[in-house]
């Protein structure tokens, strides 16, 4: 664990405190909010809490800013057509509730956005320079990971998830004991409007929050099997996925399986936000932070699948919540893939660094979230980028998983993976 809490509330820090410290805290406001904004509402009592840095969370939509005039680096940029591979069609019967995503060679990268608020996210700066990127055929789920699916694998594992444990004391050296409490971080809005350049304005670390329960210790999951799970870190993805004989995607699949065929769109249905009026994902609709009219038919959280599929079948590949990939973080690494020319299935880079805060492990999230909106941030554009600590689980974070075609082949002969999967 790194910085599990990574959201520690500001006036609440304990100097003392060194920055493992700081992911354990009880009231906790953090980063970011409204585009791809990473957590939700809730929260109990507060105790002292330790800081969150302002980049700690992968997702933060405090990454930067989008700017309302393009900036020199933000130069329009040109994308070649989508390439699919000549056979689309896998030679067995899909997985169920998988999707064959075909591979073949695409532009990979953001586009300039159309008009932010310089507060937001600059959410093209590190998806820079466009690239062209070769990918094998995979298998993908349709759908984020549910909490019906998610609920399955611990009631068959035991598994216990990053936000429900406590954190132990030889991980945060110099943590009061009473700052070692399981729990994450939930998006907090305050009840009138605040200035943008302050996100601890509407995050809170809540103790008990967790995958059950992702408000808090008094919310519950029950009739909502059909949302897809969140306050899932890392290590818990990584965990279902090999439980269900799946892995999660490379950042350059999640991006090939995203745009559908479409080459250069900004969003992964086409070129307009609203195409004919019509909403084609769940964002955030209202002043944000602190009032989300739910125009969308979604204050929060939507359940999976309620707003139209990409050209590969795939749902929610904008909005709703973030999803994992298995990338490490670097903002250069656009540069050097460019450099290679047509990169292979690539893997990301081999180490993370975050220029703002370089002691953090950070993997690359994608997709935005249901926090989404143009006053803030754009990160549901299709070629943008997220990032977030390994550790760190949030209540609008969430993951899919992928699986190669020979580790379908290959689990036709083991029965127990052939029955998670339908067959």
């Amino acid at each position: 664990m790194e910085k599990r809490a990574a959201t520690a509330n500001k006036k609440q820090i304990d100097p003392k405190l060194n920055r493992k410290a700081w992911i354990v805290g009880l009231v906790v406001i953090v980063a970011a909010a409204a585009c791809i904004a990473i957590y939700k509402y809730s929260g109990p009592a507060e105790t002292k809490s330790p800081e969150l840095p302002a980049t700690a969370l992968a997702t933060d939509e405090s990454a930067g800013s989008v700017v309302k005039s393009a900036s020199p680096q933000m130069k329009t940029v040109s994308f070649e057509a989508t390439i699919p591979n000549k056979s689309p069609n896998p030679p067995i019967k899909a997985p169920e509730g998988m999707a064959w995503i075909p591979g073949g060679e695409f532009s990979m990268g953001a586009q300039d956005p159309p008009d932010m608020d310089d507060v937001g996210m600059k959410a093209t700066l590190d998806s820079r320079p466009v690239h062209r990127v070769y990918v094998d055929g995979f298998f993908m789920d349709k759908t984020d990971v549910t909490n019906a699916q998610f609920e399955r694998f611990v009631k068959a594992t035991g598994y216990v998830t990053v936000a429900e444990r406590k954190p132990r004391a030889e991980d945060y050296p110099g943590a009061p004991p009473e700052n070692l409490v399981a729990g994450s971080v939930v998006f907090a809005p305050p009840d009138h409007p605040v200035p943008l350049n302050d996100y601890f304005q509407w995050w809170t670390y809540v103790p008990g929050a967790n995958w059950r329960h992702p408000l808090g210790p008094q919310s519950s999951i029950a009739g909502k099997g059909d949302n897809p799970v969140v306050h899932i870190a890392y290590e818990d993805a990584q965990a279902y996925a090999k439980w269900v004989g799946e892995r999660l995607p490379t950042e350059a699949e999640w991006e090939f399986a995203a745009r559908g065929g479409l080459a250069g769109k900004p969003f992964v249905w086409g070129d307009e936000f609203r195409p004919h009026g019509k909403w084609m994902a769940n964002t955030f609709e209202g002043h944000f932070p602190d009032k989300n009219t739910g125009e969308d038919g979604y204050s929060g959280i939507a359940p999976v699948a309620r707003f139209p599929a990409n050209g590969y079948g795939l749902y929610d590949m904008a909005g709703n919540v973030w999803q994992w990939t298995s990338d490490w973080y670097r903002p250069d690494y656009y540069r050097q893939l460019a450099e290679t020319g047509v990169a292979h299935n690539p893997q990301g880079p081999d180490s993370a660094y975050d220029p703002s805060e370089p002691g953090h492990a950070k993997k690359v999230q994608r997709g935005g979230s249901f926090l989404c909106t143009d006053q803030y941030c754009s990160r549901y554009m299709v070629g943008t980028r997220g990032k977030g600590d390994v550790d760190t689980g949030t209540n609008h974070l969430g993951f899919r998983c992928v699986m190669t075609l020979q580790q379908w082949q290959a689990a036709q002969k083991e029965p127990e993976t052939r029955a998670l999967h339908g067959q």
